[in-house]
């Protein structure tokens, strides 16, 4: 059996819009949190480009703490294609870190744990490889947003 391979496909960074951030409060599924994105870009070896404002995350809090994000994003290609990518996850951080991660401080990402699944659709024939592809990323939150290294599995 063939052992798991990656490789990276992009670097990404979103910006988050704090002003529009929408707290739901306790729901039945746990605290609920909309957050909409500012906009941000992204870089690859094989693709490049902007996120464009207005994707968003429909965060779950769950009653045991961890942070379940549900992302929906566009990403526009430097050659102006786009492609549509979505993810979930799961996020380990103790509030009391993150708190100082808004607060200003930068912490290393081996405190806490922010791993995603895009799946990606795009109607472009050059980036239609992508449709088939299972992914993984590993995520950083930043102050102002968050920042992911995306690997392809191979």
């Amino acid at each position: 059996m063939a052992g798991l391979r990656s490789e990276q496909l992009f670097k990404m960074s979103v910006a988050l819009d704090q002003d529009t951030a929408q707290m739901l409060g306790n729901t039945p599924r746990g605290t609920r949190r909309i957050g909409y994105f500012k906009g941000g870009a992204f870089e690859g070896p094989n693709l490049r480009g902007e996120v464009l404002p207005g994707g968003g995350d429909w965060l779950l809090i769950r009653a045991d703490g961890i942070r379940a994000p549900d992302v929906r994003l566009t990403l526009r290609t430097d050659d102006d294609q786009l492609i549509y990518m979505s993810y979930q996850g799961i996020y380990n951080i103790p509030p009391e870190l993150l708190q100082r991660i808004l607060g200003g401080e930068t912490m290393d990402s081996s405190e806490y744990y922010l791993r995603t699944t895009p799946v990606f659709e795009t109607a472009s024939e050059k980036y239609s490889w992508l449709n088939r592809l299972v992914a993984v990323g590993v995520g950083t939150r930043t102050p102002t947003g968050l920042d992911y290294i995306v690997y392809a599995i191979l």
